[in-house]
């Protein structure tokens, strides 16, 4: 399953208590098949984002068949660990 992990432009940030890495790296340790979309820092800019998703919060997840699942980082990470990731019916509930 190949996902895209649309994040913030910081990359470099690899704290525990930042969102983003805390979801790239719960799908790297879980060898999740993933891409990362950059998108634009400032929430005011992320008009693409939430016109696809219906959210400006980062990280959000598309799957293959263009849906997209959100949620609070540390839930996310959770269930990408219990490996509840996989399908878009998993994530919405």
């Amino acid at each position: 399953m190949a996902i895209t992990l649309h994040r913030c432009p910081n990359v470099w940030v690899k704290v525990s208590g930042h969102p983003c890495w805390k979801v790239q790296k719960a799908l790297d340790e879980m060898s999740v098949d993933y891409v990362i979309a950059k998108g634009p820092l400032r929430r005011s800019k992320r008009d693409e984002l939430e016109q696809q998703s219906g959210q400006r919060a980062y990280p959000v997840i598309e799957f293959e068949d263009g849906t997209f699942y959100r949620d609070e980082s540390k839930e996310m990470e959770r269930r990408i660990r219990e490996g509840r990731l996989g399908t878009t019916a998993a994530a919405s509930g």
